[in-house]
Protein backbone atom coordinates (compact mmCIF):
# COMPACT_ATOMS: atom_id res chain seq x y z
CA UNK A 1 0.00 0.00 0.00
CA UNK A 2 0.83 3.24 -0.35
CA UNK A 3 1.04 5.97 2.30
CA UNK A 4 1.10 10.12 2.83
CA UNK A 5 4.60 10.97 4.55
CA UNK A 6 5.39 14.83 5.33
CA UNK A 7 9.20 15.08 3.64
CA UNK A 8 9.73 18.67 5.06
CA UNK A 9 9.33 22.37 3.53
CA UNK A 10 5.90 21.98 2.67
CA UNK A 11 5.98 19.08 0.43
CA UNK A 12 5.04 15.24 0.68
CA UNK A 13 5.60 12.01 -1.15
CA UNK A 14 3.18 8.88 -1.43
CA UNK A 15 5.76 6.28 -0.49
CA UNK A 16 5.06 1.93 -0.30
CA UNK A 17 5.13 0.19 2.98
CA UNK A 18 4.25 -3.10 3.48
CA UNK A 19 0.76 -3.90 4.08
CA UNK A 20 0.21 -3.92 8.01
CA UNK A 21 -0.59 -7.23 10.21
CA UNK A 22 -1.81 -7.27 13.63
CA UNK A 23 0.51 -7.76 16.45
CA UNK A 24 -1.42 -9.67 19.44
CA UNK A 25 -3.29 -7.30 21.41
CA UNK A 26 -3.22 -5.44 17.69
CA UNK A 27 -5.99 -4.36 14.85
CA UNK A 28 -5.74 -3.57 11.92
CA UNK A 29 -8.44 -0.86 10.43
CA UNK A 30 -9.42 -0.30 6.46
CA UNK A 31 -9.11 3.37 6.67
CA UNK A 32 -12.62 4.86 5.32
CA UNK A 33 -11.87 8.36 6.87
CA UNK A 34 -8.91 10.27 7.51
CA UNK A 35 -9.00 13.83 8.50
CA UNK A 36 -6.59 16.60 7.98
CA UNK A 37 -6.06 18.79 11.75
CA UNK A 38 -4.47 22.21 11.67
CA UNK A 39 -1.04 20.53 13.61
CA UNK A 40 -0.48 18.56 10.66
CA UNK A 41 0.82 21.81 9.41
CA UNK A 42 3.43 21.44 12.16
CA UNK A 43 5.22 18.58 10.70
CA UNK A 44 4.39 19.81 6.92
CA UNK A 45 5.84 23.25 6.86
CA UNK A 46 9.14 23.14 8.67
CA UNK A 47 12.37 21.60 7.41
CA UNK A 48 12.69 17.64 7.26
CA UNK A 49 13.24 16.87 10.81
CA UNK A 50 12.98 20.18 12.26
CA UNK A 51 9.33 19.78 13.50
CA UNK A 52 10.33 16.94 15.76
CA UNK A 53 12.66 19.10 17.84
CA UNK A 54 10.41 21.84 18.10
CA UNK A 55 8.00 19.32 19.33
CA UNK A 56 10.19 18.04 21.67
CA UNK A 57 9.63 14.34 20.44
CA UNK A 58 12.05 12.07 18.83
CA UNK A 59 12.52 11.45 15.29
CA UNK A 60 13.61 7.66 14.44
CA UNK A 61 14.39 8.93 10.97
CA UNK A 62 12.22 6.22 9.40
CA UNK A 63 8.98 7.40 7.29
CA UNK A 64 6.06 7.70 9.13
CA UNK A 65 2.56 7.55 7.36
CA UNK A 66 0.48 10.75 8.06
CA UNK A 67 -2.87 11.29 9.82
CA UNK A 68 -4.11 11.50 13.18
CA UNK A 69 -7.71 11.10 12.90
CA UNK A 70 -8.17 7.82 11.19
CA UNK A 71 -11.73 6.07 11.27
CA UNK A 72 -12.56 2.80 9.50
CA UNK A 73 -13.57 -0.40 9.90
CA UNK A 74 -11.56 -3.56 11.84
CA UNK A 75 -10.46 -6.02 9.50
CA UNK A 76 -8.24 -8.26 11.26
CA UNK A 77 -7.38 -8.30 14.67
CA UNK A 78 -4.32 -9.80 16.93
CA UNK A 79 -4.69 -13.09 18.74
CA UNK A 80 -5.49 -11.60 22.13
CA UNK A 81 -8.33 -9.64 21.30
CA UNK A 82 -10.77 -10.25 23.17
CA UNK A 83 -13.91 -10.33 21.00
CA UNK A 84 -15.97 -8.55 23.56
CA UNK A 85 -14.20 -5.65 23.19
CA UNK A 86 -13.85 -5.49 18.86
CA UNK A 87 -14.75 -8.36 16.14
CA UNK A 88 -14.07 -8.20 12.40
CA UNK A 89 -16.02 -5.85 10.68
CA UNK A 90 -16.50 -2.83 13.40
CA UNK A 91 -16.79 0.73 12.57
CA UNK A 92 -14.60 2.05 15.05
CA UNK A 93 -12.30 5.40 15.11
CA UNK A 94 -9.31 5.70 17.22
CA UNK A 95 -7.93 7.51 20.19
CA UNK A 96 -4.80 8.45 18.30
CA UNK A 97 -2.35 7.93 21.63
CA UNK A 98 -0.67 4.53 22.32
CA UNK A 99 0.62 4.50 25.91
CA UNK A 100 2.64 2.40 28.03
CA UNK A 101 -0.82 0.53 29.17
CA UNK A 102 -0.01 -0.01 32.70
CA UNK A 103 1.28 4.33 34.56
CA UNK A 104 -1.70 6.30 36.02
CA UNK A 105 -2.63 8.42 33.07
CA UNK A 106 -2.81 5.41 30.58
CA UNK A 107 -5.03 3.49 33.41
CA UNK A 108 -7.50 6.28 33.04
CA UNK A 109 -7.42 7.06 29.15
CA UNK A 110 -4.99 10.09 29.38
CA UNK A 111 -2.50 7.78 27.15
CA UNK A 112 -1.35 11.14 25.55
CA UNK A 113 0.18 12.51 28.94
CA UNK A 114 1.80 8.58 29.44
CA UNK A 115 4.87 8.90 32.03
CA UNK A 116 6.95 7.10 29.77
CA UNK A 117 6.69 7.70 26.38
CA UNK A 118 3.51 7.79 23.94
CA UNK A 119 3.44 7.21 20.26
CA UNK A 120 1.19 9.29 18.58
CA UNK A 121 -0.58 8.36 15.73
CA UNK A 122 0.62 9.88 12.41
CA UNK A 123 3.54 11.38 13.90
CA UNK A 124 5.56 9.51 16.05
CA UNK A 125 3.73 5.70 14.30
CA UNK A 126 2.16 5.18 11.25
CA UNK A 127 -1.34 6.89 10.85
CA UNK A 128 -4.37 7.31 8.87
CA UNK A 129 -3.20 7.96 5.31
CA UNK A 130 -3.49 5.06 3.64
CA UNK A 131 -5.62 2.29 2.78
CA UNK A 132 -4.57 0.40 5.94
CA UNK A 133 -3.58 1.38 9.61
CA UNK A 134 -2.50 -0.97 12.53
CA UNK A 135 -3.54 0.33 16.03
CA UNK A 136 -3.47 -1.22 19.75
CA UNK A 137 -6.87 -2.18 20.83
CA UNK A 138 -6.99 -0.23 23.77
CA UNK A 139 -6.63 2.84 21.47
CA UNK A 140 -9.67 1.86 19.38
CA UNK A 141 -13.08 3.47 20.28
CA UNK A 142 -16.41 2.38 18.78
CA UNK A 143 -18.38 4.50 16.31
CA UNK A 144 -22.13 4.43 16.68
CA UNK A 145 -24.12 3.24 13.64
CA UNK A 146 -25.43 6.87 13.03
CA UNK A 147 -22.55 8.92 13.22
CA UNK A 148 -20.49 8.65 9.64
CA UNK A 149 -16.89 7.90 8.76
CA UNK A 150 -16.09 11.30 8.42
CA UNK A 151 -17.45 12.87 11.52
CA UNK A 152 -15.40 9.93 13.62
CA UNK A 153 -12.23 11.25 12.35
CA UNK A 154 -13.43 14.74 13.34
CA UNK A 155 -13.62 13.29 16.64
CA UNK A 156 -10.48 11.71 16.98
CA UNK A 157 -9.05 14.96 17.00
CA UNK A 158 -10.35 18.18 16.62
CA UNK A 159 -14.28 17.94 17.74
CA UNK A 160 -12.86 15.72 20.65
CA UNK A 161 -10.97 18.28 21.37
CA UNK A 162 -13.30 20.95 21.83
CA UNK A 163 -15.98 18.13 23.08
CA UNK A 164 -12.89 17.83 25.95
CA UNK A 165 -13.00 21.85 27.30
CA UNK A 166 -16.51 21.87 27.51
CA UNK A 167 -16.66 18.90 29.66
CA UNK A 168 -13.80 20.96 31.80
CA UNK A 169 -15.79 24.58 31.48
CA UNK A 170 -18.89 22.62 32.68
CA UNK A 171 -21.26 23.80 30.00
CA UNK A 172 -24.69 24.15 30.07
CA UNK A 173 -27.86 26.19 29.51
CA UNK A 174 -27.27 28.40 32.25
CA UNK A 175 -24.19 29.64 30.52
CA UNK A 176 -23.31 32.39 27.86
CA UNK A 177 -20.06 30.60 26.60
CA UNK A 178 -17.51 33.08 24.26
CA UNK A 179 -15.42 30.85 22.04
CA UNK A 180 -12.80 32.77 19.98
CA UNK A 181 -11.46 31.38 17.28
CA UNK A 182 -13.91 29.63 14.29
CA UNK A 183 -11.70 26.97 13.01
CA UNK A 184 -12.64 23.52 12.72
CA UNK A 185 -11.96 23.37 16.62
CA UNK A 186 -13.87 26.41 17.72
CA UNK A 187 -16.74 25.50 15.15
CA UNK A 188 -16.74 22.32 16.43
CA UNK A 189 -17.10 23.82 20.33
CA UNK A 190 -19.96 26.13 18.83
CA UNK A 191 -22.51 23.15 17.76
CA UNK A 192 -21.55 21.09 20.73
CA UNK A 193 -21.98 23.89 23.03
CA UNK A 194 -25.28 25.07 21.26
CA UNK A 195 -26.82 21.94 21.60
CA UNK A 196 -25.89 21.83 25.36
CA UNK A 197 -28.17 24.66 25.78
CA UNK A 198 -25.68 27.37 25.82
CA UNK A 199 -25.82 30.66 24.61
CA UNK A 200 -22.84 30.79 22.18
CA UNK A 201 -20.62 34.24 21.75
CA UNK A 202 -18.42 33.15 18.59
CA UNK A 203 -15.32 35.39 17.55
CA UNK A 204 -13.15 35.11 14.54
CA UNK A 205 -11.23 37.65 12.80
CA UNK A 206 -12.52 36.32 10.05
CA UNK A 207 -15.73 37.98 8.78
CA UNK A 208 -16.42 34.48 6.58
CA UNK A 209 -15.55 32.13 9.77
CA UNK A 210 -17.54 34.06 12.15
CA UNK A 211 -20.40 34.13 10.51
CA UNK A 212 -20.16 30.73 9.17
CA UNK A 213 -20.41 29.82 13.50
CA UNK A 214 -23.84 31.32 12.95
CA UNK A 215 -24.88 27.95 10.60
CA UNK A 216 -23.18 25.89 13.56
CA UNK A 217 -25.58 27.29 16.79
CA UNK A 218 -23.71 30.69 17.76
CA UNK A 219 -26.12 33.49 18.86
CA UNK A 220 -23.79 36.07 18.34
CA UNK A 221 -20.99 36.52 15.83
CA UNK A 222 -18.33 38.95 16.22
CA UNK A 223 -15.66 40.02 13.80
CA UNK A 224 -12.87 41.00 15.37
CA UNK A 225 -11.01 42.50 12.72
CA UNK A 226 -13.36 45.22 12.80
CA UNK A 227 -14.70 45.45 16.49
CA UNK A 228 -13.15 45.27 19.83
CA UNK A 229 -14.32 41.66 20.44
CA UNK A 230 -13.99 42.52 24.53
CA UNK A 231 -16.32 45.88 23.91
CA UNK A 232 -18.72 43.74 21.80
CA UNK A 233 -18.73 41.04 25.12
CA UNK A 234 -19.35 43.54 27.47
CA UNK A 235 -22.51 44.91 25.15
CA UNK A 236 -24.13 41.39 24.95
CA UNK A 237 -23.58 40.94 28.50
CA UNK A 238 -25.59 44.14 29.87
CA UNK A 239 -21.09 44.80 31.10
CA UNK A 240 -20.23 42.34 33.07
CA UNK A 241 -18.59 39.82 30.80
CA UNK A 242 -19.03 35.66 30.20
CA UNK A 243 -19.52 33.34 32.48
CA UNK A 244 -17.09 30.90 30.57
CA UNK A 245 -14.71 31.40 27.93
CA UNK A 246 -12.84 29.32 25.47
CA UNK A 247 -10.06 30.12 23.32
CA UNK A 248 -9.08 27.82 20.06
CA UNK A 249 -7.19 29.84 18.24
CA UNK A 250 -3.62 29.99 20.30
CA UNK A 251 -2.82 33.65 18.88
CA UNK A 252 -1.92 35.83 22.10
CA UNK A 253 -5.11 38.87 21.21
CA UNK A 254 -7.60 35.71 21.05
CA UNK A 255 -6.42 34.15 24.62
CA UNK A 256 -6.28 38.05 25.86
CA UNK A 257 -9.87 38.63 24.64
CA UNK A 258 -11.17 35.55 26.59
CA UNK A 259 -9.77 36.18 29.83
CA UNK A 260 -10.57 39.93 29.50
CA UNK A 261 -13.93 39.10 28.20
CA UNK A 262 -14.37 36.70 31.22
CA UNK A 263 -16.67 38.09 34.15
CA UNK A 264 -16.07 37.97 37.86
CA UNK A 265 -15.44 34.14 39.35
CA UNK A 266 -15.26 32.77 35.04
CA UNK A 267 -13.86 30.28 33.69
CA UNK A 268 -11.22 30.48 30.90
CA UNK A 269 -10.24 28.02 29.19
CA UNK A 270 -6.88 27.58 26.42
CA UNK A 271 -7.38 25.18 24.09
CA UNK A 272 -4.58 26.60 20.95
CA UNK A 273 -1.67 25.44 21.15
CA UNK A 274 1.84 27.58 20.57
CA UNK A 275 2.60 31.36 21.53
CA UNK A 276 2.47 33.13 24.19
CA UNK A 277 0.41 35.74 26.52
CA UNK A 278 0.80 38.86 28.61
CA UNK A 279 -1.96 39.69 30.77
CA UNK A 280 -2.67 42.41 33.35
CA UNK A 281 -2.66 39.80 36.29
CA UNK A 282 -4.28 42.09 38.84
CA UNK A 283 -7.22 43.29 37.35
CA UNK A 284 -8.12 40.58 34.37
CA UNK A 285 -7.63 37.41 36.79
CA UNK A 286 -6.88 38.13 40.35
CA UNK A 287 -9.57 40.92 41.06
CA UNK A 288 -12.07 39.13 39.08
CA UNK A 289 -11.19 35.63 41.07
CA UNK A 290 -10.96 34.40 37.26
CA UNK A 291 -9.97 30.47 36.77
CA UNK A 292 -7.67 29.54 34.02
CA UNK A 293 -6.64 26.19 32.89
CA UNK A 294 -5.48 24.64 29.67
CA UNK A 295 -7.35 21.32 28.18
CA UNK A 296 -5.47 19.16 26.12
CA UNK A 297 -6.90 16.61 23.46
CA UNK A 298 -9.70 14.35 25.23
CA UNK A 299 -9.48 11.33 27.05
CA UNK A 300 -10.47 7.54 25.13
CA UNK A 301 -13.65 7.05 27.72
CA UNK A 302 -15.11 11.27 26.64
CA UNK A 303 -13.97 10.78 23.40
CA UNK A 304 -16.82 7.85 23.02
CA UNK A 305 -18.98 10.10 25.40
CA UNK A 306 -18.61 12.68 22.52
CA UNK A 307 -19.57 10.45 19.75
CA UNK A 308 -22.76 9.32 21.67
CA UNK A 309 -23.84 12.89 22.15
CA UNK A 310 -23.24 13.81 18.26
CA UNK A 311 -25.36 10.48 17.85
CA UNK A 312 -28.32 11.45 20.32
CA UNK A 313 -27.79 15.23 19.39
CA UNK A 314 -28.25 14.56 15.67
CA UNK A 315 -25.14 16.98 14.79
CA UNK A 316 -24.05 17.63 11.23
CA UNK A 317 -20.61 17.37 12.25
CA UNK A 318 -19.71 16.97 8.75
CA UNK A 319 -20.62 20.70 7.96
CA UNK A 320 -17.18 21.00 8.86
CA UNK A 321 -15.52 19.34 6.16
CA UNK A 322 -15.45 22.13 3.05
CA UNK A 323 -12.71 19.84 0.95
CA UNK A 324 -12.69 15.74 0.24
CA UNK A 325 -9.86 14.13 -1.19
CA UNK A 326 -8.64 10.98 -1.99
CA UNK A 327 -5.08 9.72 -1.35
CA UNK A 328 -3.53 10.62 -4.43
CA UNK A 329 -4.62 14.04 -3.93
CA UNK A 330 -2.88 14.33 -1.22
CA UNK A 331 -0.10 16.77 -2.48
CA UNK A 332 -3.01 19.11 -3.73
CA UNK A 333 -4.72 18.81 -0.50
CA UNK A 334 -2.32 20.22 1.59
CA UNK A 335 -1.24 22.82 -0.51
CA UNK A 336 -5.32 24.14 -0.59
CA UNK A 337 -5.23 23.36 3.34
CA UNK A 338 -1.89 25.06 4.14
CA UNK A 339 -3.69 28.21 2.87
CA UNK A 340 -6.00 28.58 5.30
CA UNK A 341 -8.63 29.83 3.34
CA UNK A 342 -11.24 27.08 3.57
CA UNK A 343 -12.71 24.67 6.06
CA UNK A 344 -11.37 21.18 7.25
CA UNK A 345 -10.42 18.95 4.57
CA UNK A 346 -10.62 14.82 4.83
CA UNK A 347 -9.25 11.88 2.73
CA UNK A 348 -11.80 9.21 1.55
CA UNK A 349 -10.76 5.94 1.18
Amino acid sequence: MRGVVFTGNSTLDLIEFPDPTPGPRDVVLEIKASGMCGSDLKLYRPPAGAAFAALGLKDSGEPVIAGHEPCGVVAEVGRDVDPRIVRVGDRVTLHHYQGCRTCPQCRTGWTQMCDRTAIVYGVTGHGGHAPYMRAAVETVVGLPEEVSFTTGAAVSCGTGTAYGALLRLDVSARDTLVIVGQGPVGLSATQLAAAMGARVIAIDVSAERANRAREFGAAHAIDASTSDPVEAIMALTGGKGAGKALDTSGAAPGRSAAVRGASAWGKVCFVGEGGDVTLNVSPDIIRKQLTIFGSWTVNSAAQGDCLRFIADHGLEVDKLFTDRWTFDQAATAYQAFDRQAAGKGVFIN
